[in-house]
């Protein structure tokens, strides 16, 4: 399963880098407004920037909810860097507008996904990945994690190529449940995936190990 890190937040985006195992970013308009990104010029030399710090994609969300607006933008922010995924949501023309970049050969990342049919939707019209909000539908006290088991048993089935992109994840276990429901990837903040690395024995068996050497070393 591929990690991405779900921020603007450059500092975190080079810590994730700098762990050996970030594969991409995702971002949305809230997380620009929370680094007090704003203004068209802004955001777009922003993108540029994650695009220069990571390896991988990175998807670059539309703001418009036309059709033909979400093709304008689509195509700006497509022609930033070879590592754009334009971001669009789950809208009848954000269907269109992911077919139309899917035969341009434009790479998607349709969002806001929270039914299995939107997810139907998504890769028939051509995305590269679906985004299901899994946090936000636990929110609701319906299963998110379900859902991500649900559309990866689908597209298995029918051999669509689009990649589930478990988003909205909370906490690491998310990042465990969403592994096991078959999700090709997480996108979760950095605390969650650091929260990965801690496990009350290894603290305790490097602890002794620490010990035991210094007893015989001094």
């Amino acid at each position: 399963m591929k990690f991405f890190i779900d921020t603007a937040n450059l500092d975190q985006i080079r810590e994730a880098q700098d762990l050996g195992v970030l594969d991409g970013v995702t971002t949305n308009p809230s997380l620009m407004a929370k680094e007090g990104i704003s203004g068209e010029e802004n955001i777009i030399n922003h993108y540029k920037n994650i695009c220069e710090i990571v390896d991988g994609d990175v998807s670059a969300e539309v703001i418009a909810t036309g059709y033909e607006g979400m093709i304008k933008e689509g195509e700006i922010l497509a022609a930033l860097h070879p590592q754009i995924v334009v971001k669009v949501p789950i809208i009848k023309d954000g269907i269109k507008a992911i077919k139309y970049f899917s035969e341009k050969g434009i790479r998607t990342n349709c969002t806001l996904v929270f039914s299995i049919g939107q997810a139907l939707l998504a890769a028939k019209a051509g995305a590269t990945y679906v985004s299901p909000f899994i946090g936000r539908l636990d929110d609701i006290s319906t299963d998110g994690v379900e859902l991500i088991a649900q559309i990866a048993e689908m597209y298995s089935y029918y051999g669509f190529e689009t990649e589930v992109l478990a988003a909205s994840i909370r906490h690491t276990m998310h990042i465990v449940q969403c592994m096991e429901a078959g999700a090709d990837v997480a996108t979760c903040p950095l605390d969650a995936i650091l929260g990965l690395l801690n496990h009350p024995l290894t603290d305790i068996g490097l602890e002794k190990f620490l010990a035991d050497y210094k007893k015989v070393n001094g």
